[in-house]
């Protein structure tokens, strides 16, 4: 098994916390690429040219990170997601929650990225950083517990955090304090995953 993946990215970071977590050596089978330069190993298994990508050990690609979670989980018998129907819908709601306001973040720093000053739209900027802070907001009012087990939105959600604190430093930490809380317990409760935030 390979994942093609980006240091910096939160999708990458999710997928690999997953794969470390649900036993695969995250770090012996990652693979880093620069989607800039359009790899051959990533655009002939991605037609899209995006990570991660994983390829498994029979040579299948599977992309993106929600397809690769659930991929993880079924390989793992289960690991990342309750069995309990109402326990995992709130699983994949909090991994859908992380991944929107990851969303909202990447496009802020790729309308600054890829566009000359003269062309950065700050409307866009704004009404993306709209929408983090009421999912923020959202999971202040509703803070996420580790009491009752890991699972994949909790991974979602550190790896959001993780990109947070690598991009958005400043910005964030007064208004909700609840995040470095709950990355201290997921730090805490699992050091060895905690290596894998995005850097």
């Amino acid at each position: 098994m390979k994942i093609l993946y980006s240091p910096a990215s939160p999708y990458s970071a999710k997928v690999r916390l997953a794969a470390q977590y649900c036993g695969f050596d995250a770090q012996s089978v990652s693979v880093v690429v620069n989607t800039g330069d359009s790899p051959e190993l990533l655009v002939s298994n991605n037609p899209l040219g995006k990570i991660p990508t994983l390829l498994t050990v029979d040579g299948k690609a599977i992309f993106d990170s929600r397809a690769i979670m659930q991929f993880l989980n079924r390989e793992s018998g289960g690991k990342l997601y309750p069995e309990d129907p109402a326990a995992r819908t709130d699983a994949e709601v909090l991994e859908a929650l992380s991944d929107g306001i990851t969303d909202c973040l990447i496009a802020q720093i790729y309308e600054k990225r890829f566009h000359p000053p003269e062309k950065i739209h700050q409307p866009w900027i704004d009404m993306q950083w709209t929408k983090v802070a009421r999912g923020l907001d959202h999971l202040q009012a509703h803070p996420p517990s580790l009491e009752s087990g890991l699972n994949g939105g909790h991974l979602s959600l550190f790896a959001m955090a993780g990109y947070l604190a690598l991009r958005f430093a400043g910005q964030w930490e007064e208004r909700w304090p609840w995040i470095n809380t709950f990355v201290g317990e997921f730090t805490k409760a699992y050091p060895e995953l905690a290596t894998l935030a995005p850097q």
